[in-house]
Order: C-alpha cells, then sequence, then structure tokens
C-alpha cells in the first residue's frame, strides 16, 4: 500500500477514487506546524534559527498519518503547487524524520495542477525532491512575518495605536488612506457641456461641441454659464448643421486573458459582488472537486491539450469562423509568474457537469466564459466619426457598430469606474449632408474626486504595485477589514476607519519602509528571488533585519507626546477640516487622545476641562453643523433641499430627484427644472405591446440610468433606439432565458 498527503479533507476523497484499493489518501488539513508564539522563535543573533511547533489540534491528524505510515510501503507528499504547500511537504517529512517513523520508506513529492485522474497518474509516475528554495522562500517570509508581529505590534499596543502592524497588510491600508485624503483635498471645478439634438431621416442623435472658431474645446475649456451664453449667442434653434468631415475605419477589441488569482478576484468581484475570500474559498472547493485548474497562479498560459479542447468546443458550439487560425497566446504581466503554471480554467470542456452549489456554479460559469472567450477571434466594428459645423461651432460623434461578435459572443470583461463603450448607430451620411439640429443642451458639471477603492481595484493596485502575491491577495482584504482598519460602505467600497487613519499615521512616521510601497515590492521581489535559487535565504533575511531592527530601536525612545502631535498632524485636515479645533465647553484647542478603549477627542486644558467626544461622532457632528441644512424655495412648487438620505436633492411635491454636487449657491430654476423633467421622462413609458411567453406588457423608456431601455416583468434591457415589438420581445426573452442558461446546461 502507498500512502499520499494532500492538504484537504475534500481533495482526498476525490483522489482516492482515482487511485483505487492500492492507495489510503489522507488530509493534513493545511499547515501542520509553525513558529513558537514567543518572542525569541526566531533568533536574529544566530542566523535567524527558529523554534517550531505542532499547531493546536493537528497532534490528532499527525497521528493519523503515523498509524497509515506503519502499513505503507512509501509515502507520497502531494501538498498543494505552491510555496506554502512546499512547506507544508517539508514539515511534514521533517516531523516524520524526527520522530523515527519513516525507516527505509522512500518519500517522494508529487504536485498537479489539477484534480484529474490523468493529472494525479502523471504526477505519481513522475515524482521529484522536495524543493528547497521554495521552502526557503517561505521560511524567509514567515521569519519576516514574525518579526515584525513580535517587535512593532509590542509597541502599538503600548501606546494603544493599534492591534497589529503586517508587512502587507499596513500598505494596503495605507493606500485605502492616501485616497481619502486625496478625496477631502479634492476642490470640485465647474466646467459644462454643450450637445446638439441632431435629426437625419428621422434618426435622433446627439453631438458634442468640439471645436468654437476652429479652436478645441477641452473638457474643461469651458468654466461657466456665461461662457456658454457667449458660445451660443449667435446660435437659435431649431438650424440647420452641415458634415464637414468624415472618417471611417474598421477596429478590432481583443479578448481578455484567462484568468489568474488576481483576475479572478477581480472579475468576481465586480460581476458577482464576491468578496476576495469568498471568491478564493469557492474555487478552492471548485479546484478539490476537480473541476478547474490549481487557483493560485499568476501565469496566464494554458496547456496545449487545453487549447485544443476549448477550439473543437468553439468550432462545434459557434462555427469555424470564431476560431482563429493560430491559439491566441497571453504574456503575463508579472515578471516573476511562474509559466509551468497555467492560468485558472476548467478542467474541462466537452463533459456535463454535476449540480453545484449557488456559488460555485456562478464561479465555474464566470471561468469557464472566460476561457472559452479567450480562444475565441477578436470582436470586430464599423467606427465613424462625424464632424457638424452649425456657424462658428463643430459637433463631433462617433457611431460604432459590432458586424462580428468574435469573442463577444460569450463574454464581455467589466471595467472599474468606467462605463462601458456601448454601440451607438449613426445614420448613413455624407459630407455637405444638411443636418436639422433641434435644440443645443448646455449641462453644467463638476469634477469628481477620484473613486474610493474597491476590493477589485485594490487588489489591482496591490498587484500593479508588486506587492503580495496570488495566495496573499484574499487574507490582505479580510484581514484589514477584520482588524477594522478600514471599511465597506453599500457600494462596497474601502474608506479607514479612525483606527487606520492612526496605525497609518504612525506607521508612515516611525516605520517609513513598512509602509513604503518600494521597499515592500522590493521584499516580494526578494522573495521571489529566493523561489527561484537566485539568492539565500540568509543574506535575505540579513537585508530586510538590518534597516528593521534600526527603526524598531529608534521607534522605542519616542515619547507618547511626540506621536500623538505626529498623529494629530496627520489628521487634522481629515477631523477639523470643517470646523476650528476650538473646545465647545471652554475654549480651548481640541485635539486627538489615546486611550485603551480607542483614540478620542478631548480638550488640551484637561483635567480643568473634562470635555471629551468620539473621533467619528465628532466628525459627523461636525459636518452636520457645517452644512447649511435649509431649503432653497426655487418657485412656488420647486425646492431645494441640501441635505438628504442620500444627499442634496430637488422636489416638486410629486417627484423628487438628486441633486448630486449642487448646493444653495450653485441651484438655478433652470438646473432644477431639467433636473425633474429628466425624472418625468423617465417614468414615462411608451407602451410597445405584449410579450406573448408572459403576457406582460413592454414598455420602452427613452431615460434610463445607463441610457434608454425597455422593460417587462421585471426583466430590464439596454437599447440604443425605441425598437419595433417583435424585436423588444426577442430582447426580453433571451435576457430572460439567459438567467438561466448556465443551470440548464449542466442539468
Amino acid at each position: 500500500m502507498n500512502l499520499l498527503i494532500v492538504e484537504s479533507p475534500s481533495k482526498a476523497k476525490t483522489i482516492e477514487k482515482y487511485l483505487g484499493k492500492e492507495w489510503r489518501v489522507i488530509a493534513s488539513i493545511g499547515h501542520v506546524r509553525d513558529l513558537v508564539p514567543e518572542t525569541g522563535s526566531v533568533d536574529t543573533s544566530n542566523d535567524f534559527e527558529m523554534r517550531w511547533q505542532i499547531m493546536p489540534g493537528k497532534e490528532k491528524q499527525l497521528k493519523l498519518i503515523i498509524d497509515e505510515l506503519k502499513k505503507a510501503d512509501a509515502i507520497y507528499l502531494a501538498s498543494d503547487p505552491d510555496r506554502e504547500g512546499e512547506a507544508i511537504a517539508w514539515h511534514i517529512n521533517n516531523i516524520l524524520t524526527e520522530r523515527n517513523v519513516l525507516g527505509k520508506k522512500p518519500v517522494y513529492r508529487v504536485a498537479f495542477h489539477e484534480i484529474t485522474k490523468n493529472a494525479v497518474m502523471e504526477a505519481i509516475k513522475h515524482p521529484r525532491e522536495i524543493d528547497t528554495d521554495l521552502v526557503d522562500a517561505y521560511i524567509v517570509r514567515r521569519a519576516l512575518d514574525y518579526l515584525i508581529g513580535f517587535s512593532v505590534s509590542p509597541l502599538l499596543w503600548k501606546r494603544n495605536l493599534g492591534k497589529s502592524a503586517g508587512r502587507v497588510q499596513s500598505v494596503a491600508v495605507k493606500i485605502v488612506v492616501d485616497r481619502e485624503k486625496e478625496i477631502e483635498a479634492f476642490k470640485p471645478v465647474e466646467y459644462w457641456s454643450i450637445d446638439a439634438e441632431c435629426d437625419y431621416n428621422k434618426v435622433k442623435f446627439k453631438a458634442n461641441l468640439s471645436k468654437v472658431n476652429g479652436k478645441k474645446i477641452e473638457k474643461l475649456t469651458i468654466e461657466n454659464k456665461s461662457m456658454v451664453d457667449d458660445i451660443l449667442k449667435e446660435v437659435s434653434t431649431p438650424t440647420t448643421g452641415i458634415v464637414s468631415q468624415i472618417d471611417k475605419k474598421k477596429t478590432q477589441r481583443h479578448a481578455a486573458a484567462p484568468f489568474t488569482t488576481s483576475t479572478l478576484q477581480q472579475e468576481a468581484a465586480r460581476k458577482l459582488y464576491f468578496s476576495s475570500k469568498r471568491t478564493m474559498a469557492t474555487a478552492q472547493k471548485l479546484y478539490e472537486k476537480g473541476f478547474i485548474t490549481y487557483m493560485r497562479t499568476d501565469a496566464t498560459n494554458l496547456s496545449e491539450e487545453a487549447i485544443k479542447e476549448i477550439r473543437e468546443y468553439i468550432s462545434q458550439e459557434y462555427g469555424k469562423n470564431f476560431i482563429p487560425s493560430k491559439p491566441n497566446v497571453y504574456i503575463t504581466k508579472s515578471k516573476n509568474a511562474q509559466e509551468a503554471h497555467e492560468a485558472i480554467r476548467p478542467t474541462h470542456f466537452l463533459e456535463n457537469k454535476p449540480d453545484l452549489s449557488d456559488d460555485e456554479a456562478k464561479l465555474y460559469d464566470l471561468i469557464w466564459k472566460r476561457t472559452i472567450a479567450c480562444q475565441m477571434c477578436n470582436a470586430e466594428f464599423d467606427s465613424v466619426a462625424v464632424d457638424i459645423d452649425v456657424k462658428k461651432l463643430t459637433f463631433h460623434c462617433v457611431g460604432t457598430t459590432r458586424i462580428f461578435d468574435g469573442f463577444m459572443k460569450v463574454y464581455i470583461e467589466d471595467i472599474d469606474d468606467e462605463n462601458e463603450d456601448g454601440e451607438i448607430k449613426l445614420p448613413e451620411l455624407n459630407i455637405k449632408d444638411s443636418i436639422n439640429i433641434k435644440s443645443l443642451i448646455s449641462e453644467q458639471h463638476f469634477t469628481q474626486p477620484p473613486a474610493r477603492y474597491t476590493e477589485a481595484s485594490l487588489v489591482k493596485k496591490l498587484e500593479e504595485l508588486g506587492i503580495g502575491r496570488p495566495s496573499t491577495y484574499a487574507t490582505i482584504m479580510s484581514t484589514i477589514v477584520d482588524r477594522k482598519y478600514v471599511e465597506q460602505d453599500k457600494q462596497h467600497r474601502f474608506h479607514p476607519t479612525t483606527g487606520g487613519w492612526i496605525i497609518t499615521a504612525y506607521l508612515s512616521k516611525y516605520f517609513s519602509d513598512f509602509v513604503d510601497v518600494n521597499f515592500t515590492a522590493k521584499t516580494e521581489d526578494t522573495l521571489d528571488d529566493v523561489s527561484n535559487g537566485k539568492k539565500d535565504k540568509l543574506s535575505a533575511l540579513q537585508n530586510f533585519w538590518k534597516p528593521t531592527e534600526k527603526m524598531i530601536d529608534s521607534a522605542k525612545g519616542v515619547k507618547t507626546t511626540e506621536i500623538i502631535d505626529w498623529i494629530n498632524k496627520f489628521m487634522n485636515d481629515h477631523i477639523f477640516i470643517k470646523t476650528p479645533n476650538i473646545c465647545p465647553k471652554c475654549g480651548e484647542k481640541l485635539g486627538i487622545k489615546l486611550s485603551k478603549y480607542g483614540a478620542f477627542i478631548g480638550c488640551s486644558d484637561y483635567p480643568k476641562c473634562n470635555f471629551t467626544v468620539k473621533i467619528d461622532e465628532f466628525i459627523n457632528n461636525t459636518n452636520n453643523l457645517s452644512e447649511d441644512k435649509t431649503p432653497v424655495q426655487l418657485n412656488e412648487k420647486i425646492t431645494f433641499y441640501p441635505t438628504g438620505k442620500f444627499g442634496p436633492y430637488i422636489s416638486d411635491g410629486e417627484n423628487n430627484i438628486s441633486a448630486k454636487g449642487y448646493t444653495p449657491e450653485t441651484i438655478t430654476l433652470e438646473i432644477a427644472e431639467e433636473l425633474l423633467s429628466k425624472k418625468t421622462k423617465k417614468s414615462e413609458g411608451i407602451l410597445l405591446g405584449k410579450n406573448p411567453e408572459t403576457d406582460k406588457a413592454i414598455y420602452y423608456y427613452s431615460e434610463g440610468r445607463y441610457g434608454p431601455y425597455i422593460s417587462s416583468n421585471r426583466v430590464n434591457v439596454s437599447v440604443k433606439e425605441q425598437p419595433s415589438l417583435s424585436e423588444a420581445i426577442d430582447l426580453i426573452t433571451n435576457k430572460k432565458n439567459s438567467k438561466f442558461k448556465f443551470k440548464k446546461r449542466y442539468k
């Protein structure tokens, strides 16, 4: 009999079915050994010698392994094919050796990237030694995390500054804090746009002002209403415009690469609203059940066998015109990617799958579609750009029509904080054609601050900076939330808590390297160099520890009063941006104080004055006090309310509409009427007829959040123009059926 050790029970159960009666498969249930949680477990004065102990609850599992080992002829260590998996194999081998239970029985290391019978059997046929370079990289990583935890964290506890500091988590928190500082310092700039409502042969379209007297109009060129009036003073509508220029071209769009760990987390966050932790837990289950390849990878390549199977599937399902002449090849952006690994993909493409849980089905569908699409032809578009002259003004519009679906037949990647460019159809136009200009519409805008990070955009940012690796992103996201350094709003965007602000202030001053993105990225590169055998573990640890030890020694001598002064300076604009830091009780100066119950605002004249308030409460009260809540009556019916549950809004007694970005000083009756007219138009749908499949009415709406759309029985579909009833029925039916497509495919 042979004994094979994997990491999880579900994986053990799947593999044991493949191997048969001559094999016993047992799970280690993750790591079995870790550093002793005491000061001195990494001896920095003795070549970083490390003291290990069996993790709580793992002795029982080790006993099971040892009992089965007695009956076995050989042991195969089949933990995951990454740095942590290699470390688990090394730990188990060391424990068995130290306990003298191996005897002369051979120990083999096997690794596979997908749990299929072929992959498992091939790995067993080609065993190898434990990769000491990967193990060394794990040792360095674990030592660094330990040294930070047991050196820096006590300084935080002593000063009531936070729960812990981490090599990567602290950088992630600082990135969130830095973004918040940008948002708070942001000053909106007013600008205006002018659009022409055009009509040619009963086809309506819009064009935006691009030139005045031949001079190009940029986004912020038109600064105020006075400039708008000056531009439009010689043009009255309706009028006629003349087509002065037409540029036609064909464009293509490439499919996104198959998923890496990072891109899977980003896309699952955008499309499925999964947290990174939820995505990785679900992917782990799919991997262990044998449905996808290993889910921790930064490679974008696929095996020849997989590509062949994908191309066969595309040919059968979509036709040969959807298959490129040669397979699409993707180059990973990560300089340290392990190209021997594959991207995350389904293990098979032509088989039906058994029922999956809801999360598993959704994530598998995402992976399946992305993988199929990556080997399909490019999508093709006809694009036409048109200039229309109206006296001294030139208006510009671009029409785009998809002429071949290509990969978009299966899958379209989402984008952070941007609207996907839709198709805009223009009528057939020629130079000197006359265009009916029904009206010229001017609209006030204000520049917007940068968006807060979502999990998707924060993971993307960390990856761009070279911080963290595929196996760590989910942990980073959950850690900074669990330790209450950041919170997520209803839009799933991160904003720092008071604790996040304070620990960032402290670390940026006294442990600047820890939160320096270049230093952290360099440390990650060093770990990769150790993994690849380019650097030895001892020099890697020494290079890190020498500057770190200096920072720790220096920070120990800093007085608490000095730290508090710095935190007050760092957070001054955040807390006192709208109201002076004056004590409402005695008139003295207010400032941040630290206690074991958390930071708070207190009076500098303590103990004479005992005024205190929680920081969050102070900020909220300050914001409420500083805003003018007085409604502005614009006419007999229309009122502007500066504050509401969802921000400023306008009401005419029947309809309420958001007035985000406007203040009592900037709102006008004209603007209010225009906003309300959009609300009214949106609520007035045009009845197209009934859908015979559901016997429900179909309505067309000219105004929606994402433009015109049709709606029936709670199914909405975006359109570019009012469709016929038959077209609307097809769109509604296809949209409705697509919701159940995945489940039907795997029945």
